[in-house]
């Protein structure tokens, strides 16, 4: 399991990964999920992943090598996709290709085979957008009314975000409330865990403002999650005791 998230907001992209990668109970690994692709002030994206990591791989893989467009003769990667919205719809292209040739026989394997990502970024002169893209290859784009998107394990993370990300939020209150979010997600699912990617992206600015990985043990991620913990006990005890009682 895994928990990904993106937030688009006024000022610029913030994107969350974990990196746990579990294929049963005693056999649980540490994989990057969020890869970053950047042309330093002519473009930056980014792909966050989450299902099948095999299936996941292969995409990425694919998407850097390039594959030949039968009609023009040009190898189209990710790099040298001219918008984003194209860029999008070569990694939609790559998952049907991917799953027409492999699906039948995971299925035979009984090896499941869905995949999601999440893929955001700018390219000179285009906006800064952020898709998450299905297993079937089609893909819908963040919008301002919800300025995120989630894949993976995302219903412990979801009401954190709900209440608390608009499009005005500032770029790095939106990655503390991810982190926050995230911090929710690994509370209630052992399948979500350290070490945490995440990118910052400012608008405009065609290249990655911050790039890190949370380790374990990292101070501030600690106490956020201690901060979170004991602001919630504060804030349900704060609150006066429900008032109903039985007739008679």
């Amino acid at each position: 399991m895994t928990y990904c998230c993106g937030i688009l907001v006024r000022d610029g992209l913030v994107m969350i990964a974990d990196t746990r990668t579990n294929a049963g109970l005693d056999n649980v690994s540490t994989f990057r999920k969020l890869h970053v692709y950047s042309e330093p002030g002519e473009r930056i994206m980014a792909i966050a992943s989450s299902g099948n990591l095999s299936l996941s791989q292969s995409v990425r893989s694919i998407l850097t090598e390039g594959v030949q467009n039968p009609e023009t003769g040009e190898i189209e990667t990710l790099m040298n996709s001219p918008t984003m919205f194209q860029a999008a719809q070569r990694i939609g292209r790559t998952i049907r290709n991917i799953q027409s040739a492999e699906g039948q026989a995971l299925e035979a394997a009984e090896v499941d085979h869905d995949v999601a990502f999440l893929f955001g970024g700018q390219i000179k002169g285009g906006r800064l957008r952020l898709f998450m893209i299905y297993s079937a290859g089609n893909f819908i784009e963040c919008t301002t009314d919800t300025p995120y998107l989630q894949i993976g394990e995302h219903k412990y993370g979801k009401p954190v975000l709900d209440r608390a990300i608009g499009f005005d939020t500032d770029l790095y209150d939106g990655l503390k409330i991810g982190l926050i979010s995230m911090d929710s997600t690994m509370r209630s699912n052992l399948g979500v865990g350290l070490p945490i990617d995440i990118l910052v992206v400012r608008r405009d600015s065609c290249n990655s403002e911050v790039n890190y990985r949370i380790e374990p043990g990292e101070p501030y991620f600690q106490d956020l999650r201690e901060r979170w913990s004991a602001a919630l006990r504060a804030a349900h005890i704060a609150i006066p005791r429900p008032p109903y009682r039985s007739p008679g």
